[in-house]
């Protein structure tokens, strides 16, 4: 039988006709090496699983026990010393092409099935594809289509997290999760059993670990940045036994994935300081943190505390056998390091600079630890800070700064920047979606992610081990929500870490996905369909008079269809093809429809046309670069910002203030000016301290409108609106002024404010 690789060319043609049988072949990750052959191998109870020369009992078993549980047949198993025909063959040879850890070979034939591999890893990654191969629904006999192929991952780490501090899930889900991980051939979970909300796994030398640490007394409810918080006052905790970790470890092995435990150190670490306050600066006392954000009090580096964490860390290696254990390192505070006597001592014995190198003293003496115990260390970006550890691997979460600064040095990173891989961000943008810590991140963001940095070099690039996503748990406490926020974009992020670049295609992805949506539906899975969302893009008119719209889609096998009258969109209403036009406020209402039937829910967004819309705008200082993709016209779009927030929508200044003069074309009578404001205190974006507007007729001689001050400024609206006397004017400047520095008590203190502005209007 021919084997042929496809290449990124055939990928393209094929999967933009979906007339095209292989486009009915949904795999993900798409194999690096598919051809379709003719026929269909029928799969029901008198087939066989035959595992061929050697012991593939554990494979065969997971394959017969997944056709058992969804289909309600259960197979023969046995051994053999050649393949045979009606049968589900399993083999490890070895060979030059397929002694890849995960590389397997799969050939259907209407005669049987083949999976080779040079592992028992690649078997059971050739078992996940064979799996997706499957028909979902309530069938008897199971057609499987004839193809060949060769595939092996582009990277070594293929990593989802799951954060059980924050809420906590129990075994039945960690096991589950750990099914969708194979799946989609992952083969590392990091597993974050300790924060400042909950310590979540039993250590016997410390039982009050269990009795305090693993319970809080209550939980914020609602959003962090809610100006009124509320407490929903319940007892709320819970931790996994060593049993229960060791039969969640040995259900991993079994599926192939490494599970990589996570310990938090220096920082994040108010829940085991509630139960040994004596491992702090202060003394305490302390109790389980309650609500989200990052807390002063962490650990000290005192001898008594080396000693606690090392066994901790003794009992932790004992029980997960893989290489790497997670230290944190993260979002730790040096307040208190600063103001402690023992701290200060220290960094003079040690002859250490200030703060920041105390904690890499901290981290190299945890690494010196888990050396000794034949484990490596790996840690969030801020293990860079004061300098790295020997032998240290760095998981790069702040962008690729951190990542691209480790590899340079030598070390190995995984890439998990905030922007595609942090998978507790929203997965759409519309009104009606579960609540998330903010920001917004598309399944076809994730799906262009490049864990490869362009900044380095062939041989500096080696050190990408691959990339990981992570889901953070504060809004997010139930096993459905959880479903709900890794798909489908833990699909997406299985192709980049999978497939080799050159073959990857959106458009082929998004016909894939689904087409795989009858997949989860049949395995119950509560996933996401904001892929079906529609988007605008907004683009001044001609000669600066109203504005151009267009809408798009993430799924791009449909049309939209529209309104502007008001009326729910149909098959009927207008098809968008070419911008949209209007110089008045109008609202557009669409719907995706694929041949007659609507995908995913209703666009709907109001245009307010004002004398500032689509006009243009001078920018007296450009903004941050995290905040700055619209430039400008952001400020002038016809829209306030939308909530989830999401960086395209605003226009942001770290520690600066906003300059902007508006040309509105001609002179007008003004009398008002509004701003669209965020406050996020959170993430540290403040209201401003105060504002300003100017006129002008000529560009040049500017008179001051009006002028507010903070105690003039209502926080809790987001629009501040500023009248005045009627004014002639043609030029309008608006001056605002940044919060300044965040204050003492608040995560980040005496850093520079955010400044987030979306719309400027005048009437």
């Amino acid at each position: 039988m021919l084997v042929i690789i496809l290449n990124i060319s055939l990928m393209n043609g094929v999967f933009a006709n979906p007339e095209k049988s292989i486009s009915d072949i949904p795999l993900i990750p798409f194999p690096n090496s598919i051809v379709q052959t003719p026929g269909k191998f029928s799969l029901d109870e008198n087939v066989s699983i035959v595992m061929v020369g050697e012991n593939l009992r554990n494979e065969a078993e997971i394959l017969n026990d997944h056709i058992h549980l969804r289909y309600g047949i259960r197979l023969r198993v046995t051994n053999a010393k050649s393949a045979r025909n009606a049968a589900i063959n399993l083999s490890i040879k070895k060979s030059n092409e397929n002694n890849q850890l995960s590389a397997y070979r799969l050939i259907s034939t209407p005669d049987r099935i083949l999976i080779e591999a040079g592992t028992s890893t690649g078997v059971f990654h050739g078992i996940q594809t064979l799996i997706q191969l499957m028909p979902p629904g309530n069938v008897r006999i199971l057609d499987i289509p004839c193809v060949n192929i060769e595939d092996k991952p582009r990277f070594s780490w293929r990593g989802m997290h799951l954060d059980v501090s924050r809420h906590f899930f129990p075994v039945s889900f960690i096991k589950k999760y750990i099914d969708y991980l194979a799946l989609y051939k992952f083969n590392t979970f990091h597993w974050h059993l300790t924060d400042d909300q909950g310590w979540r796994i039993e250590i016997k030398k410390y039982p009050k670990l269990q009795e305090i640490s693993a319970y809080r007394k209550r939980t914020l409810k609602g959003h962090l940045g809610n100006p009124k918080q509320e407490y929903d006052e319940i007892r709320y905790g819970g931790y996994y036994t060593q049993q229960e970790i060791r039969e969640v470890v040995e259900y991993a092995s079994k599926r192939h994935i490494n599970i990589v435990p996570e310990i938090e150190m220096p920082g994040h670490a108010q829940a085991a300081l509630a139960a040994y306050p004596a491992l702090s600066c202060t003394g305490g006392p302390f109790e389980v943190a309650d609500k989200w954000g990052v807390f002063y009090d962490v650990f000290c580096p005192r001898n008594e505390t080396f000693e606690f964490l090392q066994n901790v860390l003794s009992e932790v290696v004992s029980l997960f056998p893989g290489k790497y254990i997670h230290i944190g390192g993260d979002e730790c505070p040096k307040d208190r390091w600063e103001n402690c006597v023992h701290c200060q001592e220290l960094i003079r014995k040690e002859g250490l600079k200030d703060e920041n190198e105390l904690q890499s003293y901290f981290i190299k003496r945890i690494q010196q630890f888990l050396s000794s115990k034949n484990k490596k260390l790996i840690g969030w970006d801020e293990i860079l800070d004061g300098g790295l550890a020997p032998e240290a691997t760095v998981m790069s979460w702040r962008g690729y700064r951190g990542g691209i600064q480790a590899a340079k040095a030598g070390h190995d990173v995984v890439m998990t920047p905030t922007s595609f891989c942090y998978f507790d961000f929203y997965q759409s943008d519309y009104p009606d979606e579960p609540l998330a810590i903010g920001a917004y991140l598309p399944v076809e963001r994730v799906y262009g992610f490049e864990p490869v940095p362009d900044a380095l070099s062939k041989s500096e690039a080696k050190h990408i081990l691959g990339a990981q996503a992570n889901v953070w748990t504060e809004y997010i406490s139930t096993p459905e929500h959880v479903e709900y926020m890794i798909f489908p974009r833990m699909a997406a992020l299985a192709e980049v870490v999978w497939t080799n670049a050159e073959l990857k295609n959106y458009e082929s992805f998004a016909n894939r996905i689904t087409s795989q949506f009858k997949m989860l539906d049949f395995f119950g899975i509560n996933y996401s369909k904001a892929i079906y969302d529609i988007h605008e893009s907004t683009y001044p008119a001609e000669s600066r008079k109203g504005l151009h719209v267009t809408l798009r889609s993430s799924y791009p096998h449909a049309k939209i269809h529209y309104t502007l009258n008001g009326d729910v969109p149909d098959n009927t209403s207008y098809v968008f093809k070419d911008p949209i036009q209007f110089d008045q406020s109008t609202g557009i209402r669409a719907m995706l429809m694929e041949q007659g039937t609507q995908r995913g829910r209703e666009y709907s967004k109001v245009f307010r046309i004002n004398l500032a819309t689509g006009k243009e705008i001078i920018l007296g200082k450009e903004p941050h670069e995290e905040y700055s993709s619209g430039g400008g016209f952001t400020l002038i779009n016809g829209l306030t910002g939308s909530m989830p927030w999401m960086a395209n929508d605003w226009i942001g200044y770290r520690g600066d203030g906003l300059d902007a003069t508006v040309d509105l074309g001609k002179e007008y009578n003004i009398k008002k000016v509004s701003l669209d404001v965020l406050r996020e205190e959170v993430y540290g974006i403040y209201f401003p301290k105060g504002l300003r507007v100017l006129s002008s007729t000529d560009g040049v001689n500017y008179t001051s409108l009006k002028k507010l001050e903070e105690d003039e400024i209502n926080p809790d609206k987001r629009l501040i609106e500023i009248e005045f006397p009627k004014t002639i004017a043609r030029y309008v400047k608006v001056l605002v002024r940044n919060y300044g520095e965040i204050p003492e008590g608040r995560y980040g203190s005496g850093k520079p404010a955010w400044l987030l502005v979306s719309e400027i209007m005048v009437d």
